[in-house]
């Protein structure tokens, strides 16, 4: 049974990925509240992954980064505070836990990194200037890391758009909303948690043991598709 630490995966995306592991891996999460779900595979700690010290963890076969913002606002109306503090819990944050567990992962015979991006990278879409500087920064982490640790751990992000969860609740409020979300992606939907959830399954899984340093679009068409 392979072991996972997975940073945030207490609500949204990660509580999702929890739940589509949990029944054959440990799971290991680190996150400043405590998973709704309880199973004997799953041990927490509460930790705040930007103050404290991460907990040490002697074995791990992959490891998921799911913190993130939706800082969005016009340009002139984001402070450089705004952008220091969507750059720590995106990329610093990141950086944090890669660095504390490569050792543990270099253990391991098929270990795996798995980063979050967004859609917002590749298109130039209004008030996305804070969070699309930060996750471009995580685009570039994963490459240049990938490179470094090739032949020992695999490393990979996942971009999705717009996703039904707490993170981004306003942008789906309500009816009218949700439509104008549904009309602007090709495949007239936006995703699921469970969707990314099953992404990132297969990034961790031998499934995936001949991909590394690759960026994967989750887009609903809205990156590479022009209806």
């Amino acid at each position: 049974m392979r072991k996972i630490i997975i940073i945030g995966g207490s609500k949204g995306i990660g509580s999702a990925i929890i739940e589509s592991l949990i029944s054959n891996h440990q799971i290991i999460n680190i996150s400043r509240s405590t998973p709704e779900l309880r199973h004997e595979n799953l041990t927490h700690h509460n930790c705040d992954i930007l103050k404290d010290e991460l907990p040490q963890i002697e074995a791990a076969d992959g490891l998921i980064y799911c913190p993130g913002s939706i800082n969005l606002k016009p340009f002139n109306r984001l402070s450089l505070d705004d952008f220091r503090a969507d750059f720590e819990i995106n990329v610093i944050g990141a950086i944090k836990a890669i660095q504390t567990y490569t050792k543990t992962l270099l253990q391991s015979d098929s270990a795996s990194i798995v980063l979050f991006s967004t859609v917002a990278t590749k298109l130039g879409m209004p008030f996305h200037a804070s969070v699309a500087t930060a996750k471009s920064a995580i685009e570039g982490l994963t490459k240049s890391i990938a490179a470094e640790l090739a032949t020992k751990i695999r490393v990979n992000a996942i971009a999705p758009t717009i996703t039904d969860t707490d993170l981004a609740a306003k942008f789906l409020r309500n009816d009218r909303m949700v439509e104008s979300t549904i009309q602007r992606h090709p495949l007239k939907k936006y995703l699921k948690p469970n969707e990314v959830a099953a992404m990132a399954t297969y990034l961790l899984s031998d499934l995936s043991k001949s991909i590394s340093g690759q960026v994967f679009n989750l887009d609903c068409g809205i990156v590479s598709l022009k209806l």
